[in-house]
């Protein structure tokens, strides 16, 4: 990586796209710094504390919920707006027809979920507002009463979200890599760099012999996140080369084919999409309650209060009676299984690759044209979405296991160094390299034409 990018700095317009995305990534991590006026931070970081929801949405954004920035709820709402659409365009019949047309079906795709994200920014925003007006963390610096402060908040909010989304096009367009992908991949890296520095100050508060056991217990849980790391990057290159062997054929006086390739299928196809599809249906009832608790008074004894205090306690990694753990993890695992298998069915089709393949020629080794060849890729597919589903069901669920034992005091770090995060690091760090990899190559192939 270190290698291709200093060969990629040495090319003077792949090196203005590089500076173009730091300038971007600059603004999007200034915007998440900048408090909103009107937010009292100590009263808002206390609320936080015990807010799983919060501490999440946090942790993704490089910590700017915790800071009541300008960019507070970030990307969130793109992200769920695309994962709406995505699973729309499967039920619907227009979004459908839509993405089978090209370049100008894609945009009307983007255009709906834009859209879709300028109202759940708007929702998740109002909801957030009036969240912090009932916990007491609104000053009134407009002399019209903390309602009205709530208000203004989250329209600054909603237009961060939309800056925030503006900003990943932005960096699409005339940077390196997605947009979206990188917000979140600094988001991530901020949120672990800070926490990092936290425990290290915590080490320098202690006495000589406590400081040692902490520095110790540090130690073991940073060598983890690097075991994990390591897995992450060989399952994410590892695949199955199906063997295929072209016939040939004679077209006047040449023939054609004859060549021997092969058909790659990675084990972990999905990537991060199930975890996040899980983990947003697991959180969704708790979005959904506090945003209709913000708009009650504090003091409410509502049913969906008490539903909301015991969802977050009871289905959340970080509770501390063992059944509530069995439960939670149960539901997780299930829900990456079923949504592995989902994806899976819509990104790999066998039945297109089998009539491909018989119609230019080709044969898998050992397996007849046609519906055999069909079969024996779905086969061969469901065996690779199980295993895969079964690394990210590990990666989702052990390393939380292991690593709220042995820092149970420290959530903030054990939640910067989530399955999620490192999988999204993994996975854009990858993506980043493949494209300055293949931009190189298209330089290469220009000068060489001219």
């Amino acid at each position: 990586m270190l290698q291709t990018l200093k060969t990629a700095v040495k090319n003077k317009e792949i090196r203005n796209k590089l500076l173009l995305t730091l300038a971007l990534l600059f603004a999007f991590r200034l915007g998440s710094w900048i408090p909103v006026p009107g937010i009292e931070l100590a009263v808002l970081r206390a609320g936080m504390q015990d807010n799983t929801l919060f501490q999440l949405l946090s942790a993704i954004g490089g910590q700017a919920l915790q800071n009541g920035a300008l960019l507070a709820i970030g990307i969130a709402p793109y992200i769920n707006a695309s994962i709406i659409t995505q699973l729309l365009t499967i039920a619907i019949p227009k979004l459908e027809q839509w993405s089978r047309q090209g370049e100008e079906g894609r945009k009307k795709i983007e255009k709906v979920t834009r859209w879709l994200c300028l109202i759940l920014a708007a929702a998740q925003a109002f909801g957030i507002s009036m969240s912090w007006h009932n916990s007491g963390a609104l000053i009134n610096i407009f002399g019209g009463g903390t309602a009205m402060v709530a208000v203004i908040v989250a329209f600054i909010m909603v237009a961060g979200a939309m800056f925030t989304m503006w900003l990943g096009e932005r960096i699409t367009e005339i940077g390196i890599g997605n947009g979206m992908s990188l917000l979140i991949f600094v988001g991530i890296i901020a949120t672990a760099g800070l926490s990092i520095w936290g425990a290290f100050e915590g080490i320098a508060g202690l006495g000589e012999g406590a400081a040692s056991t902490y520095a110790w217990m540090l130690f073991f849980f940073l060598i983890f996140v690097v075991v994990i790391f390591f897995l992450i990057v060989f399952i994410d290159g590892a695949e199955r080369k199906i063997p295929v062997q072209y016939a040939k054929q004679v077209k006047g006086n040449k023939v054609y084919g004859g060549q021997s390739t092969h058909i790659p299928i990675k084990v972990n196809a999905n990537g991060v999409l199930p975890i996040i599809f899980a983990t947003a249906l697991v959180t969704f009832p708790m979005i959904i309650t506090q945003f209709i608790g913000s708009f009650q008074a504090p003091d409410s004894e509502s049913g969906m209060g008490r539903f909301a205090e015991w969802w977050q306690m009871n289905m959340s990694p970080n509770q501390t009676n063992w059944w509530g753990s069995v439960i939670y993890f149960s539901l997780m695992g299930l829900l990456i299984l079923g949504f592995s298998y989902f994806y899976a069915q819509i990104q790999f089709k066998p039945d297109e690759v089998a009539r491909n393949l018989q119609q230019h020629g080709g044969t898998i080794t050992g397996i007849r044209p046609g519906k055999p060849t069909e079969d024996y890729l779905r086969k061969i597919n469901k065996r690779l979405t199980l295993f895969g589903a079964i690394f990210l069901m590990f990666v989702a669920i052990v390393p939380s296991i292991i690593m709220s034992q042995i820092w149970p005091n420290q959530q903030g770090l054990v939640n910067a160094f989530s399955a999620t995060g490192m999988l999204i690091v993994v996975s854009v760090a990858l993506e980043i390299r493949t494209q300055l990899e293949s931009q190189m190559m298209m330089k290469h192939y220009k000068g060489f034409l001219k």
